[in-house]
Parts: structure tokens; sequence; C-alpha cells
């Protein structure tokens, strides 16, 4: 089932180093309900990954990752596990369909931008953290260059008094080099050292002068921007031009290799003008913190970090493959699935990739393979590629208890998400156990009698129970308003009447209740029941045809 839960880094409080397999079944278990053999599995691949890296280098290059196939319906967690086990390792994680890759040779993208975008979220990924380190020094920056545009700086009174002081001169050095020399010219009743010395000073005085007005007028600034008093005011600032020029080449390489020729052959073409843009202080400052923050980063140490880290911790997932299992000489697409098979190989079983960041290799990235088998099965693969995922693991379709527990356990549960969405109008919901139970019961139901979606079945099901009340409680629950009628009078509008879908069809009444509060007052509170549930599903449920297109 896949939970979608943001995730931090206080919520790896224990050290990587440090967790043993049992732990991290323990972490997993979090976020997806039941499969204890494909956890169990991942986290001893992980553990493992962990103990190679604190061996010799002679001895770890010969330690290559037991890759993984997964077999098992869709909506049982297959995807989400691998996805969690990435974001617990801060690994670089790439989901692939095996399907979209075809043979060398026919129109399709080829399986070396497997690694090729596996690099960018490397990048991605360093760079975050990059910006997160520079972050402060960013904004800084970017306030100064901000106040910069508000409050110019003055020029100075040292150069007007330069060019006062008197013609110029070209002397040569004994060495041959050209020196040019001030000559200055004294005023009447004056020595030269004294009217130097007296403008000297004059324009010292005047500048400190001027210096400190400008640095309390810059600071008073400085505190009305951090107050957000200047957001709206508009400044005009040099921006990058994003337009791009357009080529049109035939050629026999895939677009992945043309697009990293032309940006090697030409670098000036791309990203290199700028165009003036006014925008809002609060937009410009946004713009510069990023433009300070790419400053601030050295990108070749980021890519330099980001290859180690794929060569070293990779994950890749490549799902459907049983959609492309199956021997030559047996019906089917025209693109020979053997084929696709053999162009995967080279990559599972460790080679070097060619990408615009330099030459990457694929010993060491750990590929999760998974797949239904519902028509094939994995022993129609390719013996060789057989033999590149020794780990094999099936996940098992989901009981009515495990929807219960996907329903209630998660951080983010289904319920949770409803819950909290109708309480952004004001709405209070609240499901009992029994009706909970008798979701997960039609849900089941339909997994069997139709297409098994695993937990997505959820979805369908909540959703069919809220229709009614997400449409017709808003109306309930809003006091009345006055409108004015087309004879100008001001009529008050109710909304005692629910808004039915079909004014033909008389809606079925919500489960409202009235609740006293601790403070006296009565609130309403929406409360889903069996009953409720049961009006709203089954009869969908007991036609069956009927359930293949709603359910």
């Amino acid at each position: 089932m896949a939970i979608f839960l943001p995730g931090t880094a206080d919520d790896q409080a224990l050290a990587l180093d440090d967790m043993t397999p049992r732990e991290i079944v323990a972490e997993l278990d979090k976020y997806v309900v039941g499969q204890h053999a494909a956890k169990r599995a991942v986290a001893i691949a992980l553990r493992n990954r962990m103990r190679r890296q604190k061996l010799s280098p002679e001895l770890a290059d010969d330690i290559m990752p037991k890759n993984i196939i997964m077999i098992g319906p869709t909506g049982v967690g297959k995807t989400e596990i691998a996805r969690r086990l990435a974001k617990l390792t801060n690994s670089p994680f790439l989901k692939v369909e095996a399907s979209k890759f075809t043979e060398v040779g026919y129109v399709g993208r080829d399986v070396e931008s497997i690694v090729r975008d596996l690099v960018e979220i490397a990048i991605d990924m360093v760079r975050e953290e990059k910006m997160e380190d520079v972050e402060d020094k960013a904004e800084m920056n970017a306030e100064d260059r901000l106040l910069d545009l508000l409050l110019p700086p003055a020029p100075s009174q040292a150069a007007p008094q330069a060019k006062a002081a008197g013609p110029a001169a070209v002397m040569m050095t004994p060495q041959g080099a050209r020196v040019m020399q001030v000559l200055q010219v004294p005023a009447a009743g004056q020595t030269i050292d004294g009217a130097s010395a007296e403008k000297t000073a004059e324009a010292k005085a005047e500048d400190a002068a001027h210096q400190s007005s400008q640095e309390r007028t810059r600071e008073k600034l400085r505190q009305q921007f951090r107050e957000g008093r200047l957001d709206e005011r508009m400044v005009e600032i040099d921006v990058r031009d994003r337009n791009q020029p357009s080529f049109e080449f035939m050629s026999s390489q895939s677009p992945d290799d043309m697009d990293m020729n032309l940006k090697d052959m030409l670098p000036g073409l791309f990203g290199q003008r700028t165009k003036k843009r006014k925008m809002k202080v609060a937009e410009a400052f946004e713009y510069l913190v990023q433009e300070e923050e790419s400053r601030l980063i050295d990108m070749d140490q980021v890519t330099r970090l980001a290859v180690e880290r794929v060569e070293d911790s990779g994950i890749v997932f490549l799902d459907e493959i049983d959609k492309i299992a199956g021997r030559e000489g047996s019906h089917g697409p025209d693109v020979s699935r053997e084929g696709v098979q053999r162009d995967i190989l080279p990559i599972v079983e460790g080679t070097t990739v060619n990408t615009k960041y330099g030459m990457v290799s694929t010993d060491h990235i750990l590929f999760i393979a998974a797949g239904a088998f519902h028509v094939s099965k994995p022993s129609d693969l390719i013996p060789e590629l057989q033999g590149r995922f020794p780990i094999r693991v099936e996940l098992h379709s989901l009981t009515v208890e495990d929807f219960i527990r996907i329903l209630t356990e998660p951080k983010s549960s289904l319920v949770k998400q409803s819950t909290a969405l109708l309480e952004t109008e004001g709405l209070k919901l609240e499901f009992t156990p029994e009706a909970l139970a008798e979701m997960a019961q039609f849900a089941f139901r339909v997994n069997e009698t139709t297409e098994n979606i695993g937990a997505r079945r959820l979805h369908t099901i909540m959703e069919r129970v809220l229709d009614e009340i997400s449409f017709q409680a808003p109306d309930l629950f809003k006091s009345p308003r006055a409108e004015a009628t087309q004879e100008g009078v001001i009529a008050e509008v109710g909304a005692s009447a629910p808004l039915g879908s079909d004014p033909q069809k008389a809606s079925p009444p919500l489960p409202v209740i009235e609740r006293k509060k601790d403070d006296g007052t009565t609130e309403k509170v929406i409360v889903v029941d069996p009953e409720y549930v049961r009006q709203q599903v089954a009869s969908i449920v007991k036609d069956q045809d009927l359930s293949r297109y709603i359910l």
C-alpha cells in the first residue's frame, strides 16, 4: 500500500550504521502494512551494503549486491517498500517501468537512460544538501544586493578630487614600463603640500559624513525589509533569459546523447544571456537567494559526490518486469521482449555508462524488480537475467484485517485525510469502528470478485461513502446569507434543504447528530456508521457488472 508521509531528518533517530535488520523492518512497518518477507529481504540487502562499506577496497569491489525480485499483485506495497528503503538510507532512488524500454534499433528509450536519470536525481539531492549549508550566507548576500537596488551607493568624493588635482604625465621606468603620474598645480598663495593636505582632509570629512548617513539609511531599509514593509515595492533586476534556442537534427543518436553533446559543443548558447525585469521586492529576494546559492555551491564537487553516491548506494526499482518476460518466438508485440531483457542485462550485471557528468559504474547499484506475474512467471526471463536476481520474495494479497489497519494505523491514513479535508469547512466527521470494518469487508469482497487492485480499492470505497457527505454537508452547515432578488428585495437564503445532483431524485439523509460540548454548547457531527456504509456501497457491490465500472 502506497502511503505517502513527509520524511524529515528527525524521523531518522537511529544512525543507519547502527540499525540492525530487525530495526530496519520496524522502521518500514510505520509505512507499509504486512509483507514481512519482503521487508526482511530488503533489510538484509541494506545491511549487507553497510557491511561492504566497512571492508577493504580490494575485497569490497568483489562483493556484488544481491538484487531482488518481488512477486505480488498490484497495491500490496512493492513500490512503497523500495521507496521507503531509499528514503531511509538517503540514497538516490529511481522507479522506472520496464515496459517503456525497447530493444536497440527501435523507437523508444534505451536502458542507459536509467543511469543518466539516477545521476540527475543524485545531483539534485546533493545540491539540496549543499544549499542548506549555504542558505544563511546566501540570504545575507541577497539582502545586501537588494538594498543596493533600493539605495544605490553614492560615488566617493575622492575621484573628482583626483581629477581636479592637475594634468597627468606619462613616465618610463628603467624596466621600460609606462607609468601615469598626476602633476599637481598649486593655487595662488599656497604651496603644493598645504593645498593637497587641506583638500584631502575636506574630502575625507565629507566622505565620512556621507558614509555615516548612508549607513543609517541602509540600516533603516534593512529593518523595514525584514519586517515585510517593503514587500510590495517594485525593483528592477537582471534575470537569466530562459528562452533557449531550438534546433532540429536528424541523427541516429538518442535524445539524451544529443542533449549532452549539444551543451558540450555550444556552452555559450545555453543560459548566458540576461534581461531586465521588474518584480516585487519579495519575489526579487527569492530570486536573488537562489542566484546566490548557485554561486556559493561548487558544482564540480556536487557532481563528484553525486556520482560516488550513485555508484555506492544507488537503488533502481524496475517495475512491471513481468511485461517483458517471454521467450523468443512467442506471440506478442513486434518489439522483442527478449531483446529488451538483453539490453537490461549489462546494466544489472555491471557496466560503465557514459553520461554528461562522466563515466558511471553500475557494479554496486541495487536493483529491485517487481511484477504481478499473472500471465508469465519468473522462469520466463532469460537465464542470464534470472541469475542476476538471486533473491525472490512473494507478497501476499491483503486481508480484511490488513485493510482495517491501513485505514487507521498510518499517520496519514485515509480516515485522517478525509477528516482533515472536511474540517477545513468547519465540519466534524467521525467513523465508528464498525463502519471501518464494513468498508474493509466491502473492499476485500470487490477485490475477490473483480480485479484485485490491493489497497487502492480503499480509495474507491472511501470516495463512494463520502460522496453525499462531501456534496451536501457544506450547504447544511452553512449559515444563511442575504441575497437580492430580481425585484430588488433583500431575501434571506438558507441552506436547510440539501442540494442534490438530480432534482427528480431525493438525496438520502446525512447521519448528523447533535452533541454537547464541554462549554455547554451543542455541535453537529457527521458520524459514519455501518448502516450508512451499506446504504452507499452495498447496492453497487451486489451488481458485479456495475461494480466493475464504479468500484
